[in-house]
């Protein structure tokens, strides 16, 4: 069974981008295009990872990562182009467990902070690399 992450973010060149990448690495990708349906589809879709953007319309990333942490102990990480500090730790003190700048210096760090997010969540099989099953729950 693959993990299943959520992608909230406004650009449909980047959620696009993030969905073709991330299936490719044998995740399941669901989708929201802005704050105010995000909780819904969070919801409604019970995903094991949230990749959220800061600025939406209808609601921003740090309400809707509040919302989340009402319900939910689910990964998130704030994917943005806000880059002050107090933006920084207006996500974390929301409940985000990473924030990524955009532009993001390469997929293999986010892939790393991924898998790194995910890694409690599964038990290890015997002989298993690092990042092997990436994609892949327990």
């Amino acid at each position: 069974m693959a993990y299943k992450i959520l992608v909230v973010d406004d650009d449909s060149g980047i959620r696009d981008m993030l969905g073709i990448i991330l299936e490719a690495r044998g995740f399941e990708v669901e989708y929201s295009e802005d704050g105010s349906g995000a909780f819904a589809i969070f919801s409604a879709t019970k995903p094991d990872l949230v990749l959220l953007d800061v600025m939406l319309p209808g609601k921003d990333g740090v309400e809707v990562c509040k919302e989340i942490r009402a319900i939910s102990g689910v990964p998130v990480i704030m994917l943005t182009a806000k880059t002050d500090d107090e933006d920084v730790v207006a996500g974390l003190e929301a409940g985000a467990d990473d924030y990524i700048f955009k532009p993001m210096p390469s997929f293999k760090v986010l892939q790393a902070r991924i898998e790194a997010r995910l890694r409690p969540m599964r038990e290890p099989e015997v002989g298993e690399e690092p990042g092997q099953v990436l994609g892949q729950a327990r």
